[in-house]
Formats: structure tokens, C-alpha cells, sequence
């Protein structure tokens, strides 16, 4: 019987025990990566290294496309100020690129990028949430290529205001 509740309370602390905090340290250096995505229905391939030359770039990362898409309709109503900033913005997902495609239209308005995040971008970027999502994670990358900014919140609310409002006083 000792052993029987043992095993129970285990399972229970791995089944309810929150993920590692996420998130790259502000300072550290981006990964750099291509990614196949979509942008307006069209498909596309993202390149970090060829957006930072540009100016800084928000990358926003969330769980899966369709489940929360407030924080993408936020980008996409902010994007006009993000531009004037001089920021690109990108959102990511392990999804197919067939169904960022959708979304992008849907969701986005076609306004910017969205990309599929593969494993290994997941990693790199410690976004990885151990059950094949991402976790909801905004970075800021400056146009050095280092992490200037990041909200780390599981509440899509405030990801985009957040990222612009520190976009906007970096160009300052």
C-alpha cells in the first residue's frame, strides 16, 4: 500500500508541477535561424540574421495557433507603431507552415510574419514547454544580436504592449 501511494504521489507532482522558468537572459546572444513560415497566406522563410540588419526585432512565441490568438491580434493592431520604431515582428509556433498560412490571414491580418518553430529553435530559444508547445514568450532582440528585452508571461495580455513600449524608448 506504502508503495501504491509512493507511486501516486509521483505521478501527481510530475503531472501538476509547473515548467522551468523559460526564457534567455536579457544580454544573452539570439540564436540565429531560417525558418519556413507564412506572412498574408503566402509562404515564406524568416531569417533572423537579415531582419536584424533592419533594426530590432520582437520575436513572439506562443503555444499553437488558433487556441489564443488575442496576443496576435495585438501585434497586428500595434504593428503600424512597431514599423515606426524601426522593429520587425515575428510570431512562432510549432505549428505546420499550412496552418500559419491560415492563421497569418485570420489572425494577423496578414500584417507580419509567423513561422514554424522547430525543435531545435524551441531549444534554442528555451521556450520549450516539455509538451511540444511553446511557452508564451516575447524577446526583443537588438540589432547586435543580443536579447534586449523579454516578457516571460503565460498571460497573452501585455506581450505586445509590453515589447513595443520597450521598442519605442530604445529608438529614443
Amino acid at each position: 500500500m506504502k508503495c501504491i501511494l509512493a507511486a501516486a504521489s509521483a505521478i501527481l507532482a510530475i503531472v501538476t508541477a509547473s515548467p522551468a522558468a523559460a526564457a534567455l537572459a536579457v544580454g544573452n546572444p539570439a540564436p540565429d535561424f531560417s525558418a519556413p513560415g507564412a506572412q498574408a497566406g503566402t509562404i515564406t522563410t524568416v531569417h533572423l540574421a537579415e531582419l536584424l540588419k533592419k533594426g530590432p526585432v520582437v520575436i513572439y512565441f506562443f503555444p499553437s495557433a488558433f487556441t489564443d490568438p488575442a496576443e496576435s491580434h495585438d501585434f497586428a493592431a500595434e504593428i503600424d507603431k512597431f514599423r515606426a520604431a524601426g522593429a520587425s515582428v515575428i510570431g512562432m509556433s510549432r505549428d505546420s507552415v499550412d496552418t500559419l498560412a491560415r492563421f497569418s490571414l485570420q489572425e494577423c491580418a496578414g500584417k507580419y510574419p509567423v513561422a514554424s518553430a522547430s525543435e531545435s529553435i524551441v531549444n534554442a530559444f528555451d521556450v520549450n514547454d516539455g509538451a511540444m508547445f511553446n511557452t508564451r514568450t516575447t524577446y526583443v532582440i537588438a540589432p547586435s544580436g543580443k536579447i534586449a528585452f523579454v516578457h516571460d508571461d503565460d498571460d497573452s495580455s501585455g506581450h505586445a504592449s509590453s515589447a513595443l513600449a520597450f521598442v519605442e524608448a530604445m529608438t529614443k
